[in-house]
């Protein structure tokens, strides 16, 4: 079948038609048509001429790698003196397209006495400046009407007025301008008498004037514009891959997005008809354990560790609002319009909150989330129970990491000498673990430093050590957790003990400031304890 190459088209299209197009191009020197943004930008207003032109690469050398590679040439061949002037047809066979070669290879050796001409030109002494350019120069540059309307706007800025003036009747009949036409323009002021000097002195104003306007200018713009776009597209993708892969925490999430967007769309019918109970504001809010996950995991990381925190300012409070608002709907004492009004209120608020996430935080966490702080994330989620029915599905990729991280080394001193005897780190961790209450120690910086491992009512992601304590509260509750602490820093107290009811069982949480032999202090150690054992026994011995 014969290949035709069509020189008209662009050269994405040549490319899209005969791949191995890529390969001769680069061979000739076209290196940038490898790269993809490039070829999807650039290369969808670019022909082989129009390259060639600004590469500075042989047409006779481009006509014959084609035909090399059994080509057959058509379209237009440009004219390769300088001008823009009418192309010569490109015959269709092979034999033609020698001939056309041939002269091809002339016309190529004229424009090269050109550019010679010019530069010459250029590199004139100051003395000699105000003669006009030589004859050479003169003969090969046609002033096209394009290059007329060029030379009154450079000759407008040469008598003083304003280039702000100037520009902008320049943009008004201009699109775009090639930047041999700049160079005609100038060149054509020479010969009409105006001295070398004075064009260099102006050259920053022409540069000024056109800016933005040349062919290479336009097209590095585009070049940026799809290259942003396929950076959006590339950080699209990443979330995508994400929620797709089973057992990561962005795919468990989104399923709890799912199904809580069914159950919203199936109350939301109830609550119109106002059939809706309790029973379906408790189901609903399930879903304060999935924001409580975004809460621990991943508001508090983007805050410290990438240091973005609108959706910890914003989106963190907007859940809180919403589940304080399912609880009170959950203990009022009587169901009226204004109860089913709120309900719906509520329901609608949630659906947003999906759409923030899905669209929004999950997308940001992807950006930015490295496939070990990912790992490190999904740990963590063993601590939060399942809700709308999704269940915690095993992230292949990384359990064999964790469990590659956690694998012991062997002969390592680990004997840690106390005031009291001795412990192995075994033996410490082991022994605090075994402790029946969730342990947290914030040093003196207000650092997170310990938790203890085990189930936890409290959650406390190992992500968080390491980092300030504030982060990891709400923005409504950090000013409580900072005067607590200041108050054990400047010695007001040495403790803050707190009674609370948390899944239907009640906790004692104790707040302590550490202090060394001296009173100095070193943190703050929490302990929360679950009581319903003591409840329990005194229920019974009464």
């Amino acid at each position: 079948m014969e290949k035709k190459l069509d020189l008209s088209k662009s050269v994405y299209d040549l490319v899209t038609e005969y791949p191995e197009v890529v390969d001769i191009m680069k061979e000739l020197g076209f290196s940038e048509i490898t790269n993809k943004v490039m070829l999807n930008s650039v290369g969808k207003i670019m022909t082989i001429p129009k390259g060639a032109k600004m590469k500075g690469v042989s047409m006779v050398d481009i006509v014959g790698a084609f035909m090399k590679a059994g080509f057959t040439l058509t379209g237009e061949m440009p004219n390769l003196s300088g001008d823009d002037t009418q192309g010569a047809s490109m015959p269709p066979s092979g034999v033609a397209a020698e001939n056309s070669a041939s002269t091809a290879a002339a016309t190529a050796v004229k424009a090269e006495s050109v550019e010679a001409s010019a530069n010459a030109v250029a590199s004139k002494t100051p003395e000699n400046s105000e003669n006009k350019t030589d004859d050479s120069v003169q003969d090969t540059v046609q002033d096209s009407e394009r290059v007329e309307q060029l030379k009154s706007f450079l000759k407008r800025l040469g008598t003083g007025e304003e280039l702000g003036a100037v520009r902008e009747d320049f943009v008004s009949q201009f699109a775009h301008v090639e930047a041999s036409e700049i160079m005609k323009a100038e060149q054509g002021l020479m010969r009409e008498g105006t001295p070398l000097a004075e064009v260099q002195q102006l050259c920053d104003l022409h540069s000024a004037l056109f800016h933005g306007s040349t062919i290479h200018e336009q097209m590095d713009a585009e070049h940026a514009k799809v290259e942003a776009v396929l950076e959006a597209q590339e950080k699209s993708q990443s979330v995508v891959t994400l929620v797709e892969t089973v057992g990561h925490p962005l795919n468990r999430l989104t399923e709890e997005n799912k199904a809580l967007e069914a159950l919203i769309e199936a109350t939301k019918v109830k609550v119109a008809s106002k059939t809706a109970t309790v029973d379906d504001v408790n189901e609903v809010r399930q879903v304060s354990i999935h924001y409580a996950k975004k809460g621990d995991l991943l508001y508090p990381h983007l805050k410290v560790a990438y240091d973005i925190s609108g959706p910890s300012l914003v989106m963190w409070t907007v859940d809180g609002d919403i589940r304080d608002g399912f609880g009170r709907l959950a203990r009022a004492e009587s169901i009226d319009d204004a109860w089913y009004e709120e309900f719906d209120g509520l329901l609608t608020r949630a659906q947003e909150m999906i759409y923030k996430e899905q669209n929004i935080l999950f997308p940001i966490c992807a950006e930015n989330f490295s496939t070990e702080e990912w790992y490190q994330i999904y740990k963590d989620t063993e601590q939060y129970e399942e809700i709308f029915g999704v269940e915690r599905v095993a992230w292949a990729e990384a359990e064999a990491a964790l469990a590659a991280k956690a694998a012991p080394t062997s002969g390592d001193s680990n004997t840690i000498a106390l005031i009291g005897g001795s412990l192995t780190l075994e033996q410490l961790d082991a022994m605090l673990n075994t402790m029946p209450m969730e342990i947290t120690f914030v040093d003196h910086v207000d650092i997170n430093r310990y938790f203890n491992d085990g189930e936890k009512v409290f959650k406390r992601p190992t992500t968080a050590i390491g980092r300030d304590v504030f982060s990891c509260h709400p923005p409504k509750v950090e000013p409580i957790v900072r005067g607590i602490i200041e108050s054990f820093r400047n010695g007001e107290r040495d403790n803050v003990a707190v009674w609370l009811e948390k899944v239907g069982r009640p906790f004692y949480v104790n707040y302590m400031a550490v202090r060394d032999q001296n009173n100095n202090y070193l943190g703050t150690l929490e302990l929360v304890q679950d009581m319903q054992f003591a409840k329990e026994h005194f229920a019974r011995i009464k």
